[in-house]
């Protein structure tokens, strides 16, 4: 008897310690970039429209709401949006306009007056509230969108 709860103890043990160090990995993993439109259709004007074209698209890959309230998205320059109190909900995207608008649950507006996405090369990162590497998607010079 006492073999046996010895080992279902033990058994436990491992069960709980290997569900402890798996979720860090799967927390990382649930917000992930899926596309970046870095350059804008049209030409390059500055206007407001043609800010908001230029886009980062973030989905929840998980089964359960994310709170990404502080995480922060930056480019390779350092430009840097951070947002505010937001849950995605699983299986979901939120995007992320360079200009000005008003915030939904589903477009979060940087209110920029100048481009940020550099359409010769660049990189978008995303980083937890903790400044924790998230995710990333770059590119070159190319059709003006990557999917991530």
């Amino acid at each position: 008897m006492r073999r046996s709860l010895s080992t279902a103890l033990l058994a436990v043990g491992i069960m709980t310690f290997s569900l402890v160090t798996a979720l860090p990995a799967e927390a990382a993993a649930r917000m992930q970039i899926a596309a970046v439109q870095y350059d804008s259709p049209g030409q390059d004007r500055g206007g407001n429209g043609s800010l908001n074209a230029e886009w980062v698209k973030l989905r929840n890959t998980s089964r359960v709401p994310v709170n990404i309230t502080r995480f922060r998205l930056h480019d390779r320059q350092g430009h840097t949006y951070r947002f505010p109190q937001t849950t995605v909900m699983p299986g979901k995207e939120i995007t992320v306009h360079t200009g000005r608008g008003k915030n939904n649950p589903w477009h979060r507006y940087w209110g920029r007056t100048s481009y940020v996405w550099n359409n010769i090369g660049d990189g978008a990162t995303l980083r937890d509230a903790h400044g924790r590497w998230l995710d990333g998607c770059g590119w070159g010079n190319g059709r003006g969108w990557v999917r991530c």
